[in-house]
């Protein structure tokens, strides 16, 4: 793979600084036309399976995503399986702490020590599931000698972060590959960094990583998939309604085999791409060649396979992982951990042995919106002491609503939320969440002001700090802070700014 140059501040970085880009993005090259084994895609919706216990896997930014969506979400996420990555939250919601120190290693970059208690602090606010949920889940990393991309001290950060909160951790880092998926399918030679990033290096990890997480696994099958595969819009997961606006594509998959289909229970693995790994590149070559869908057919898996792409902040497709679209990227709230976390509750993850007695409230209703508020109703549950009350995936009521009404408020104009609520017994047990609602407040969208970085600074809504100016409230980073350097910022409430 051929790189470009790249300035760091008003230095020339060489080009083994450049190679560490590939995780923030990887340079695409063009895929062969092989055949592809996966089934032709059948256009379709999401449909509630028998979900026994749901994982996640993924390479590079993937493998961050990964992460993150296994420590936020760990009440629905039991294990995951990351192909070369850092720990959670690394980037600090800095692209150039992402590059430099998350990846390559020429800047500091927080202690696992550190991202650990960032983690339990989050968990205290309920930003993250409990940090107690980490412990004993089973964890599988892999990191190659040859991937200069994210360095092998970021990797064994990754490791120190998941053993020192109990976690189950194997951790592969003897393999000649580069920086990719490695699958006895890949098209690719081990020591390859190259589109579509899928290696051969003669074994056979992904079985290390099913047999680790699911605790042993049936041979792949040899012979013709049996399964479907459902293309599905994504905007119907994505918080606000729109995929794209979240740097999603427009269309996702899952892989269902015919066990599944026929009312099997089954496990749920969620699987992410690299940067310029996504659909709109590289076509079906990582479902094709993954090595995923051959276990599901004989394991009883389905694969979903959810699609970044890309947008102003993120020319490369990568899952948001140092904060290009949102400052919550790592938390429940991060609008991708949302609608990934969507998908797969809409396949049945989190709903094994739900509670008895407790139903999905019904007829949930947004039922008036003002610029800053939105209010819901639903049907009463029969059982229930109270409700809790869920925007983009997150629950929003510190106490229990008693009624079958509720007001959220502190809301931004002229945004979209999608809201769930679900039914709580006497005893505190929290039953399955209701479908969603959007609900649309009113008003005029935020007006967004283009500017200088210095300029910006100057007017107060930004400030500098290493050189570099950060949004302030959202603290995204704008770039150098300078008069050349420009972005277009949006104020979405009293003093706190974002990028448009």
């Amino acid at each position: 793979m051929k790189f470009g140059q790249l300035r760091f501040g008003q230095l020339k970085v060489g080009r083994l600084l450049v190679a560490g880009l590939a995780a923030v993005g990887l340079a695409a090259t063009t895929v062969g036309g092989a055949t592809a084994a996966v089934p032709t895609p059948t256009p379709g919706a999401l449909q509630q399976y028998d979900i026994s216990a749901t994982y996640v896997s993924g390479l590079s930014s993937g493998g961050f995503m990964a992460n993150q969506l296994h420590v936020a979400y760990s009440d629905v996420f039991e294990g995951a399986g990351i192909f070369s990555a850092g720990p959670y939250d690394c980037a600090q919601n800095s692209v150039s702490t992402a590059q430099y120190a998350c990846m390559d290693t020429f800047m500091p970059r927080k202690t696992p020590a550190q991202l650990e208690q960032l983690t339990r602090d989050r968990a205290a606010t309920g930003k993250v599931d409990a940090v107690a949920n980490l412990a004993g889940d089973k964890v599988w990393l892999f990191h190659g000698t040859n991937d200069t991309t994210v360095k092998a001290a970021v990797n064994d950060d990754l490791a120190s972060y998941y053993r020192d909160f109990g976690a189950n951790v194997v951790y592969d880092n003897t393999s000649a590959a580069g920086h990719a998926w490695v699958s006895p399918l890949g098209p690719n030679s081990c020591s390859s960094t190259s589109s579509p990033y899928v290696n051969n290096c003669g074994g056979d990890p992904v079985r290390g990583m099913l047999t680790h997480l699911l605790g042993g696994v049936n041979a792949a099958s040899t012979s013709a998939l049996t399964g479907k595969l459902v293309r599905f819009d994504q905007s119907a997961y994505a918080p606000g309604g729109n995929a794209g606006a979240i740097s999603m594509g427009n269309e996702g998959f899952a892989y269902v085999p015919q066990s599944c289909q026929s009312g099997a229970s089954c496990k749920l693995m969620v699987t992410l791409h690299g940067c310029y790994q996504y659909f709109g590149v590289v076509g079906n070559a990582l479902m094709d060649k993954a090595y995923l869908n051959e276990y599901a057919d004989t394991n009883d898996m389905i694969v979903l396979y959810p699609q970044a792409t890309t947008m102003t902040g993120n020319p490369r497709g990568c899952w948001d992982w140092w904060g290009y679209k949102s400052a919550d990227y790592a938390q429940k709230s991060g609008p991708q951990m949302t609608a990934v976390t969507n998908m797969a509750r809409a396949l049945g993850a989190g709903s094994a042995n739900p509670p008895a007695g407790l139903p999905a409230p019904t007829g949930l209703t947004a039922t008036a919106t003002t610029e800053t508020s939105a209010s819901l109703s639903w049907n009463a549950v029969a059982g229930a002491a109270s409700y809790d009350v869920y925007r983009d995936g997150t629950k929003v009521n510190s106490a229990p609503v008693t009624s079958t009404t509720y007001t959220d408020t502190a809301l931004t104009a002229a945004t979209t939320y999608s809201y769930a609520v679900a039914a709580v017994d006497a005893a505190g047990t929290v039953g399955t969440r209701s479908g969603t609602v959007n609900a649309t407040t009113t008003g005029s969208s935020p007006v967004c002001v283009t500017a200088s970085n210095y300029a910006h600074t100057q007017a107060g809504r930004a400030h500098q700090s290493g050189g570099y100016a950060y949004a302030n409230g959202s603290n995204q980073n704008l770039g150098l802070w300078n008069v050349l350097a420009s972005s277009t910022l949006k104020e979405t409430a009293p003093g706190y700014w974002v990028k448009c």
